[in-house]
């Protein structure tokens, strides 16, 4: 598995790693804040992040499929979103996240408004991710 972490600054990746024997199914993940981050290091097309922003369904499709060709991995998934206080807006309010899983059959996105201060969106969006993880693997989606 790979991971392609924005909001979450590698809190994804903290977690995974503090099970032990996770080096046997954890590859690496990408913490790619800025969006020349997300261009330069996962490829993320710069016209996906002209056009939908960096906070976008497509943004994160592309962030969990970049991490699988990346890593060379079975499975992603890729979180990107505003944790606030600030940076909300009325299209992109503050707690809005989008996950997105990905194998090599398919990419599902996931759309989220996650209510709390930044600590508390950021372990909603952590625990969001490893379940909707959990379930693509599982085949439950």
């Amino acid at each position: 598995m790979s991971l392609a972490e924005s909001c979450t600054g590698g809190m994804i990746g903290a977690i995974v790693t503090s099970v032990p024997g996770s080096s046997e199914s954890f590859l690496g993940s990408a913490v790619v804040y800025s969006n020349d981050a997300k261009e330069r290091i996962l490829k993320v097309n710069r016209h996906t992040l002209d056009q939908f922003g960096a906070v976008s369904e497509i943004t994160a499709k592309e962030m969990a499929e970049r991490a699988i060709e990346l890593f060379r991995s079975d499975v992603s998934v890729a979180v990107t979103g505003i944790a606030g206080p600030g940076g909300g807006t009325d299209d992109k309010p503050v707690g809005l996240v989008f996950v997105a899983v990905s194998n090599e059959e398919k990419t599902v996105v996931f759309m989220n408004h996650f209510i709390g201060d930044r600590k508390t969106i950021r372990q909603k969006t952590t625990h969001t991710a490893l379940y909707m993880l959990y379930q693509l693997v599982e085949g439950k989606i």
